[in-house]
C-alpha cells in the first residue's frame, strides 16, 4: 500500500480547517459538538464517496450516474418498511434489498456505459438526471401498503420524506457509542465504514480487482493479456452501484429520513467533489484518498455553517458555506487539472 501524501490542496484545506476550529473555540462555539457532527458526516457521506472507486480504477470515470445506485438504495429501505422490519433486521434487510437491486440497476448502466466509451462522465450525468424523473413516476405508482409511507390524503404515491424512527433510524450511529467527556464516538458506525474500507482494499488485491487496475491502466495492454475489457468494466459499474445503494443506506439511517423523487438529484457532485480533494487524479483512486477527502469536504461543512451564524446574519449562513465548499471543489479542480497539463507524466 503506497503511502499516502498531503498535497497543496489538502494542506490549504486543512489550514483552513485549523483556523475555522480556532475560531470556534474563540467563539465560544461548542467544538465538541462540531467533532461529533464531522465524524458522523464522514460515514454519512463516506460510502458514497467510496462508491466511485471501481469505476474510477477501471477508466470508466467519475460516476456521475450515482443517482441510479442511490434509487436502488432508495427502494431497497422502502421494500423494508413496507414489510415493518425494525432495528438491525430492518436496516439488514434494506442493505440486502438494496444491494440486490442495485445489481440489476448495475448490470443495465453498464449496458449503456459500455457503450459510449470515452464519453461515460457525460453519458452518466444524463442517465443520472434522466433516472430520477422515472423514479419520480414509480414513487407515485409504487403498489406499497404501510400507510405510514403513503400520502395521508388519498392513500396513494409515496411521500417526499419517510421518517425511519419507527424502523431502523440512527441505528449505527447509536450503536456501540463511547463517551469521552464531552466527545461522542460512534464506534458501531466508524466500525461499519472500517469494514467497507478494508473489503474494497482487500477486493483491488484479488485477480479481478487487479484485472480492472489494469483495465483502467491501460486497455490495449489488458486485452493483449487475455482480461476482458467490457466485463472488468461491467463488474466495476455494478459494484459502484451497490455500493451507492448501501452508501444511501447508511446516510438515510444517520439522518432519520428517506428522501425521494427529486432528493438524489444532485448527490454526484459533493462525491466527486471530496474524492477529487482528496487527491484523486479523476482516473485512479485509493481508499485512502476516498476517506481524506470526504473528511476534508464535510468537516468544512460542518464548521462553517455555525461560525457564518454567529459572524453574519443567520440568511447568510447558508451562502458562506456554499461559497466556502464550491470554491475548494474549483481549486481542488483547477490544481488537479494544472497538474495533469504541466506536471510529469
Amino acid at each position: 500500500m503506497k503511502q499516502y501524501k498531503f498535497q497543496i490542496p489538502q494542506i490549504i484545506i486543512m489550514i483552513f480547517l485549523l483556523v475555522m476550529a480556532g475560531m470556534t473555540i474563540y467563539l465560544g462555539i461548542p467544538f465538541p459538538r462540531m467533532f461529533n457532527d464531522s465524524l458522523i458526516k464522514l460515514v454519512m457521506n463516506g460510502v458514497l464517496v467510496l462508491s466511485l472507486i471501481p469505476m474510477l480504477n477501471c477508466g470508466v470515470g467519475m460516476n456521475f450516474g450515482i443517482p441510479v445506485g442511490v434509487s436502488a438504495g432508495l427502494l431497497g429501505m422502502c421494500i423494508s418498511i413496507n414489510l415493518r422490519l425494525k432495528g438491525i433486521l430492518g436496516f439488514t434487510g434494506a442493505l440486502f434489498f438494496s444491494i440486490i437491486i442495485g445489481i440489476v440497476f448495475g448490470f443495465v448502466y453498464s449496458k449503456i456505459l459500455n457503450r459510449v466509451k470515452g464519453r461515460e462522465e457525460i453519458a452518466g450525468t444524463f442517465v443520472g438526471f434522466s433516472f430520477i424523473p422515472l423514479m419520480s413516476f414509480f414513487w407515485t405508482l409504487a403498489p406499497f401498503t404501510n400507510r405510514q409511507m403513503l400520502y395521508p390524503i388519498g392513500g396513494k404515491g409515496l411521500r417526499p420524506k419517510i421518517g425511519l424512527k419507527n424502523f431502523f433510524g440512527k441505528i449505527l450511529n447509536e450503536l456501540w457509542v463511547i463517551h469521552i467527556g464531552d466527545f461522542k464516538i460512534p464506534l458501531g458506525l466508524l466500525l461499519f465504514f472500517l469494514l467497507i474500507c478494508i473489503l474494497i482494499y482487500l477486493f483491488f488485491k484479488t485477480k479481478t480487482g487487479m484485472a480492472m487496475i489494469a483495465v483502467g491502466e491501460n486497455e490495449t495492454y489488458a486485452t493483449l493479456s487475455g482480461i476482458s475489457v467490457n466485463k472488468m468494466r461491467t463488474i466495476s459499474i455494478i459494484l459502484s452501484t451497490v455500493l451507492a445503494a448501501v452508501g444511501i443506506c447508511v446516510y438515510a439511517q444517520s439522518y432519520g429520513f428517506v428522501e425521494l423523487y427529486e432528493a438524489p438529484l444532485m448527490m454526484a457532485f459533493p462525491a466527486v467533489s471530496a474524492v477529487l480533494i482528496g487527491g484523486s487524479s479523476g482516473r485512479k483512486t485509493s481508499v485512502v484518498q476516498a476517506v481524506v477527502g470526504v473528511y476534508l469536504f464535510q468537516t468544512t461543512y460542518v464548521l462553517s455553517a455555525p461560525l457564518a451564524n454567529a459572524i453574519l446574519i443567520p440568511e447568510m449562513s447558508e451562502v458562506l458555506r456554499m461559497m466556502i465548499t464550491n470554491i475548494i471543489i474549483l481549486y481542488a479542480l483547477l490544481y488537479k487539472g494544472g497538474r495533469k497539463k504541466h506536471g510529469k507524466k
